[in-house]
C-alpha cells in the first residue's frame, strides 16, 4: 500500500486547500467541496476485502495528522470533517477505526473547547457523532510498532507549509516599518490636537498613550515566551534518561545486589536441620569455574551405597548395621524379640475336672 500513499496525500491536500480558500469552518461549505470532487469514490478501486481494509487503514492514517497542531484551526477542522466523511463512506464491514494516541487526545479536546468558545457548533456536532459511533481507536503510539522493523520518522513526507500556523505570525504582521509608521501617526495626531485646541482637554484621548512602547514590550514578551516554550518541548521530547541519571541508577542497582548477596535467608521449618551458609561473590565465581558444565548426576543406588557406608563407619560396635534399612530384617528381629507365652497345665486340669 506504500504506492498509494503519495496520491492520497495529494488528493487530501487539494481538498483541504479548497476548503481553506473558503475562509470558513462551516460543514456546509466542506460538504459542497466533497460532493463537487466526489471524494467518496476513493474507496471504489479495490475489490478484494483484504486490500480494501488495508487501503482504508492507510487513508485514515494519512488524514489523522491534519487533526493536530501545528496546523491552523481551519485545517484542523477540515481534517475532522474529512475523517468523518472517510469513516462513514468506507466499504469495510466492520468499519476501520481512526487510530489516535492517548497523548494526542488532549489536542482534540482543546480543539473542541476552542470551537465552543468561538461558537462553531458544527465542529462539536461532528466530533460527538464520531464518539457516539465509536470511530476512534485509542492506542499507546500513533503508528503500529513491530519487532525489528525500522521506525518511520516522517521525514520522507512533505508537509504543505500553507496549512501551518506559524508561531511568528505577530512578528510578520507587526514589523519595524509598521511600528515606525504608528509612531509617526501618533506624533502627527498629538500635533494636530495642539494646533486645533488652544487649551486641549486632558480627557480628550482618542488614542492610547504610549502605544508604540507598549506594543514593543508585548512583542518582546511574546517572543520570549515562544523561545522558552520551544526549549521546554525539546527537553520533553528527549528519549531516555541522561548520563548522570543512568549512572545513579546503575549505582543503586549495584548496591541492592551487594546487599542481597550479603544476607542469609532464614530457612523454613521443614528445612531447619540444614544450616544456611553465606556464599560470597568470590566463592560463587570459584564454584562456577571449578564445577564442570556437564557434570553427571549420580544414580540413586550409588548415593544410597555411599550413605550406608558412611553410616557403617560411624556406628561402632554394631555388627549388622547395614541391615537396618531392610524392612524384612526389621520384622525378623522384632519377631525374635517377642517372648513366648507358656502353656498352663494346672489351669487345663481344673477345667477338665469341672
Amino acid at each position: 500500500m506504500d504506492k498509494y500513499k503519495e496520491p492520497v496525500i495529494t488528493d487530501c491536500e487539494e481538498l483541504l486547500g479548497r476548503f481553506q480558500a473558503t475562509e470558513s469552518v462551516r460543514f456546509e461549505q466542506f460538504l459542497a467541496i466533497w460532493k463537487d470532487i466526489d471524494f467518496s469514490s476513493i474507496f471504489h478501486g479495490n475489490q478484494e476485502p483484504k486490500e480494501r481494509r488495508d487501503f482504508a487503514r492507510l487513508v485514515l492514517s494519512v488524514v489523522s495528522p491534519y487533526l493536530f497542531p501545528p496546523y491552523t484551526f481551519q485545517i484542523r477542522v477540515g481534517g475532522l470533517y474529512l475523517l468523518y466523511g472517510l469513516f462513514n463512506t468506507q466499504l469495510c464491514t466492520p468499519k476501520e477505526k481512526i487510530r489516535i494516541a492517548l497523548k494526542d487526545w488532549q489536542d482534540v479536546m482543546q480543539l473542541q473547547q476552542d470551537a465552543v468558545n468561538a461558537q462553531h457548533y458544527d465542529v462539536v456536532y461532528i466530533l460527538k457523532n464520531l464518539l457516539s459511533d465509536k470511530a476512534f481507536h485509542f492506542t499507546a503510539m500513533p503508528t503500529p510498532l513491530f519487532f525489528r522493523m525500522k521506525k518511520e520518522d516522517g521525514r520522507g513526507r512533505k508537509f504543505c507549509e500553507e496549512f501551518f500556523d506559524p508561531p511568528s505570525r505577530t512578528q510578520d504582521l507587526v514589523t519595524t516599518d509598521v511600528i515606525e509608521e504608528l509612531a509617526n501617526v501618533h506624533d502627527h495626531y498629538e500635533n494636530l490636537k495642539k494646533a486645533v485646541f488652544t487649551e486641549p482637554d486632558p480627557n480628550l484621548n482618542l488614542v492610547q498613550q504610549n502605544l508604540v512602547p507598549k506594543l514593543k514590550c508585548a512583542l518582546l514578551t511574546q517572543s520570549n515566551w515562544q523561545k522558552n516554550h520551544a526549549e521546554f518541548e525539546q527537553e520533553d521530547a528527549g528519549e531516555g534518561p541522561s548520563n548522570q541519571e543512568s549512572s545513579r541508577r546503575a549505582q543503586l542497582l549495584a548496591s541492592i545486589k551487594s546487599k542481597s548477596y550479603g544476607q542469609v535467608m532464614e530457612a523454613s521449618k521443614s528445612r531447619r536441620h540444614r544450616q544456611a551458609q553465606l556464599v560470597t561473590a568470590a566463592d560463587a565465581d570459584h564454584t562456577q569455574k571449578t564445577s564442570p558444565k556437564n557434570s553427571k548426576i549420580q544414580s540413586l543406588k550409588k548415593r544410597t551405597q555411599i550413605r550406608l557406608k558412611i553410616q557403617e563407619n560411624k556406628s561402632v560396635g554394631l555388627t549388622n548395621a547395614t541391615r537396618l534399612w531392610c524392612l524384612s530384617a526389621v520384622k525378623e528381629e522384632s519377631a525374635a524379640g517377642r517372648k513366648k507365652k507358656k502353656f498352663n497345665w494346672n489351669a487345663k486340669k481344673e477345667s477338665d475336672a469341672t
